[in-house]
C-alpha cells in the first residue's frame, strides 16, 4: 500500500489550497482515510477523517472551512482547504486504514502547507 499526497503550497492567508492523496493496492474503498498534519515543534494531530461511505469527521480547529471527499473508483483522497490560516501552517498527511478519531498504519509522505503574507 502506497499514498502519495500532493497539492501543499504557499498561500496567503484567507486563500484557499487543494490537497490530494493518491492510493495504491486495492484496500483504499473498504477503509476509513483521514488527514493529519504537523506544525513545527507540535505533535501530529487529525484534521478529518473520513468513512468509507463518505461520512466525515472534523477537529474543531478546521470545522466549516475544511472538506473532506474520497473517489473511491479512482483512490484518491481530498482536502479541501478554504479561509487559511496562519496556524494551519504544517505537515499535510494522508493515512488509512484507522478509525474516525484514530489513525491507521498507512502513511503518505506529506505534503507542506505554509500560510503566511
Amino acid at each position: 500500500v502506497q499514498l502519495q499526497a500532493s497539492g501543499g503550497g504557499l498561500v496567503q492567508p484567507g486563500g484557499s489550497l487543494r490537497l490530494s492523496c493518491a492510493a495504491s493496492g486495492s484496500f483504499f474503498s473498504a477503509n476509513v482515510m483521514g488527514w493529519y498534519r504537523q506544525a513545527p515543534g507540535k505533535r501530529r494531530e487529525l484534521v478529518a477523517t473520513i468513512s468509507s461511505g463518505g461520512r466525515p469527521y472534523y477537529a474543531d480547529s478546521v470545522k466549516g472551512r475544511f472538506t473532506i471527499s474520497r473517489d473511491n473508483a479512482k483512490k484518491t483522497l481530498y482536502l479541501q482547504m478554504n479561509s487559511l490560516k496562519p496556524e494551519d501552517t504544517a505537515v499535510y498527511y494522508c493515512n488509512g486504514g484507522g478509525g474516525s478519531f484514530s489513525s491507521g498504519r498507512y502513511w503518505g509522505q506529506g505534503t507542506l502547507v505554509t500560510v503566511s503574507s
